[in-house]
C-alpha cells in the first residue's frame, strides 16, 4: 500500500511519525510524500493547546475529499487530537476510517487496515533501539526522545493526561540508538522528553541524564549533543558539571519557566519565583561560560494582573534570555486554570505577548551583536549558489535563528569555523574561516 503521513506539533511528536514510518516501511509498504497520490493517510496530530488542534482539524478537512475521490482509501488521524476530543467529536470528523492515539504508535502496521481504539487508558507505550525508525530531519541532525509522558501536574496543561505518566526508556536503549544514528552521519543529537532534565527518575529514584550525558558524549561521530526541555528544578551541580566537562554538550539549555511571579507559579503548580530563578540562571552561567539560555512563558494566565505582568517583564529585563519563547494562554478543558477565577480577556493576553516579544528583541539584538568579531562553529544546513545558511551551538532547529554564511564554499552537512561580521535580533552573519 502506498501511504503519506503528515506530522504536526513537536519533536516529540515528530518522532513517533518516524517510527511509525519505519514500521509502515519494514511492513513492506511504500512512502510517498504527496498525499494525493497515496492509498492510506496518516495525520499525526498535535492537541497541546486550541490553535494545535484548529490546525490539525483544517489539515483534516484537506484531506478528506481525497478519501472521497483521489486513490486514498484509507484516512486516519493520529496523535493527540483522538485523546482531546470526545468520542461524539472524534465520531463527527469527515472521512475518518480510524483513530490511533499516541499509545498505539507500536501497532500501526496493523491499525493501518481494522478499526483502532484511541489507546489504554493508561498509556504506557516506550518505543526502544530495535524499533524501526526513518529519519524525517536532515541526516546530519536527529531528536532522541529519551522519555515519554509526564507526570507534572501543572495546572494549565493536558500533556498528562494525553501521554500518560513518566516513563524513561532505558539507558542502554538509549545509548544504542545514539550509537546507531551516529553510524549513519548523525552530528547532532537532540535529546527531548517532556521533562529531559527528569530522565531516570522513575527507574532509580533520581536524575540519570548527567550519567547518560556522560556516556553519550563518548558515542564516536557525534559532534553536538543538546538538551531540550529541562525542568528547572532538576537543573542540578551534577548536570552543570557534566556539560561543562565534555566539549561535545552544547552549551545551550531550554528552560520552560513558564512565569515569574510566585502567586501565578503557585496557581500553576510550578515551583520556583522570578528570584529564584535569576539566582539559577547566575549559577548557570557561572558554571558554563558563554551559555545559551532559552526560557518559555505564558502570559494571560487566569489571575495575571497588570502588576503580576509587570512583574514578568522586570523579570524578563533581568534575566536577559538568548532566546524566549511567548506564548498567549490557552484555557484548555479538563485542566484546572481552565476553570480558575480571574481569566483574563484573549485580546489582553496578545496584547501582553507582543509587548514581551518587543522587549526581549531588543535583548536579544544586543545579545547577539556583543559575538561580533568572535568565532562561531556552525553546521551547514543550506547552500544555494554562493549563499550558505547554518545553525550554532547556539541555536537549536525550527525554533531558533540561523547563521548567514559567506567566504569560502561549503556543503550541507559541512561544520566549520566562521567570525561573526554582523547581527540581527534572531539570525548572526558570518565569514567562514
Amino acid at each position: 500500500m502506498t501511504i503519506a503521513l503528515i506530522s504536526l506539533g513537536c519533536p516529540k511528536n515528530l518522532v513517533d511519525s518516524e517510527v511509525m514510518l519505519g514500521l509502515l516501511q519494514a511492513a513492506g509498504h511504500t512512502l510517498v510524500a504527496q498525499p494525493e497520490r497515496a492509498e492510506a493517510i496518516i495525520l499525526n496530530t498535535c492537541a497541546f493547546i486550541q490553535s494545535a488542534r484548529e490546525e490539525a482539524l483544517a489539515y483534516l478537512d484537506t484531506l478528506a475529499p481525497l478519501r472521497q475521490e483521489g486513490p486514498c482509501r484509507r484516512l486516519i488521524v493520529a496523535g493527540c487530537l483522538p485523546r482531546r476530543l470526545s468520542a461524539e467529536e472524534l465520531a463527527a470528523l469527515p472521512g475518518v476510517d480510524a483513530f490511533v492515539g499516541p499509545d498505539e504508535v507500536g501497532r500501526i502496521p496493523t491499525l493501518l487496515t481494522s478499526a483502532a481504539g484511541v489507546q489504554a487508558a493508561e498509556p504506557h507505550y516506550l518505543y526502544d533501539h530495535t524499533t524501526p525508525r526513518l529519519l524525517s530531519t536532515p541526516p546530519w541532525t536527529a531528536y532522541l526522545k529519551v522519555a515519554e509522558g509526564c507526570s507534572h501536574r501543572c495546572a494549565f496543561c493536558s500533556i498528562p493526561a494525553i501521554r500518560g505518566a513518566y516513563r524513561s526508556r532505558q539507558p542502554e536503549s538509549v545509548l544504542e540508538e545514539a550509537r546507531a544514528l551516529a553510524r549513519r552521519g548523525v552530528r547532532e543529537l537532540i535529546l527531548i522528553a517532556q521533562d529531559t532534565s527528569a530522565y531516570g527518575v522513575d527507574l532509580a529514584r533520581r536524575p540519570l541524564l548527567p550519567d547518560l550525558l556522560t556516556d553519550l558524549a563518548q558515542v564516536q561521530g557525534l559532534d553536538w549533543l543538546r538538551l531540550m526541555y529541562t525542568y528547572p528544578a532538576h537543573v542540578t551541580d551534577d548536570l552543570l558539571a557534566v556539560m561543562a566537562a565534555h566539549p561535545r554538550i552544547c552549551a545551550y539549555l531550554d528552560l520552560p519557566l513558564q512565569h515569574s511571579h510566585p502567586d501565578l507559579l503557585r496557581a500553576m503548580r510550578r515551583p520556583g519565583d522570578g528570584e529564584r530563578y535569576l539566582a539559577m540562571l547566575a549559577k548557570v552561567r557561572q558554571a558554563l561560560p558563554g551559555v545559551t539560555l532559552r526560557t518559555s512563558l505564558i502570559v494571560g494566565l487566569p489571575g495575571e494582573t497588570e502588576a503580576r505582568f509587570r512583574h514578568l517583564q522586570d523579570f524578563v529585563r533581568a534575566a536577559r534570555f538568548d532566546r524566549l519563547g511567548v506564548f498567549p494562554y490557552s484555557p484548555e478543558p479538563g485542566t484546572p486554570a481552565c476553570y480558575m477565577p480571574g481569566q483574563v480577556p484573549a485580546e489582553m493576553a496578545q496584547a501582553r505577548y507582543h509587548t514581551l516579544m518587543r522587549a526581549q528583541q531588543q535583548i536579544s539584538l544586543e545579545r547577539n551583536r556583543s559575538l561580533v568579531g568572535s568565532e562561531i562553529e556552525v553546521l551547514v544546513e543550506h547552500v544555494q549558489g554562493h549563499q550558505a545558511t547554518g545553525r550554532s551551538r547556539r541555536d537549536a532547529p525550527d525554533i531558533d535563528g540561523q547563521v548567514f554564511l559567506s567566504g569560502r564554499r561549503v556543503r550541507p552537512g559541512d561544520l566549520v569555523r566562521a567570525v561573526v561580521t554582523a547581527a540581527e535580533p534572531y539570525d548572526l552573519y558570518a565569514r567562514v574561516r
